[in-house]
């Protein structure tokens, strides 16, 4: 049993795609998966979210979105924008332990990036990886602004006594720039270890077969696939 929180450097950076390869490739090792979803902001009702598209990307049939807020906000200022009760991160912890109980794996997925607000205490993702004491995976962007973005996240980690699963680059993109390029070695460095991973930009695209590749390529070992970081250096660092 493990529980993995997918967290990142802030919105749009490729959280759910990283956990929808997560999932594909747990489900393809014969894993029982589930992924739950702690907010999902600026979507109305009726419209398809961040849980179906792991769903359909991965096929995994166990999942949980705990809340759903129509503002593009942080959870905790749609809520209150919204006239609605905010995100309950005491709530997810008891359902992710419940799920844990008949999972090998627990997905979640957080909103934003690790120190968004969930309600106006100031509950973050982070307290919610501390008080389930799982690993935090952080999915991050390529390009020059990555790396402070980067560096404050894992420090905010590191002071909470948070242990890295590692770094995954959400949206590596086709024709990638000198910026792209230069932020390999750097984001490295402020992790202290390799790349966990890289999936191309426009993965979330695809159809689930082809998917299934992009996932198995895109991350490391320790996370179900292939990807070699060093080979991946070799040919992108500068």
């Amino acid at each position: 049993m493990s529980v993995l929180v997918v967290t990142g450097t802030a919105a749009g950076v490729g959280k759910t795609v990283v956990s929808a390869a997560l999932a594909t490739l747990a489900l393809a090792r014969g894993s029982s998966v589930a992924v739950v979803k702690l907010a999902q902001t600026g979507l109305a009702d009726a419209a398809d979210g961040d849980v179906d598209r792991v769903i359909r990307l991965s096929g995994v049939t166990t999942t949980f979105e705990l809340a759903r807020f129509p503002d593009p906000l942080s959870p905790a200022a749609a809520a209150r924008f919204a006239g609605m009760p905010a995100a309950s991160l005491s709530g997810a912890a008891g359902l992710v332990r419940e799920l844990a109980e008949s999972n090998r794996l627990v997905i979640v997925e957080g909103t934003g990036g690790l120190l968004e607000r969930f309600d106006e205490d100031g509950a973050t993702v982070a307290d919610l990886a501390r008080t389930l004491r799982a690993q935090a995976l952080v999915v991050v962007r390529a390009g020059g602004d990555t790396v402070n973005h980067t560096a404050l996240t894992l420090e905010a980690l590191a002071h909470r006594g948070l242990d890295l699963a590692g770094l995954v680059i959400g949206r590596w993109p086709d024709a990638p720039e000198l910026a792209d390029r230069a932020s390999v070695a750097d984001l490295e460095m402020l992790a202290a270890r390799p790349l966990s991973g890289a999936l191309p930009e426009g993965a979330g695209g695809l159809g689930a077969a082809a998917f299934a590749e992009v996932a198995y390529k895109g991350l490391g070992a320790t996370l179900g696939g292939v990807f070699d970081p060093a080979w991946f250096r070799q040919q992108h660092s500068v």
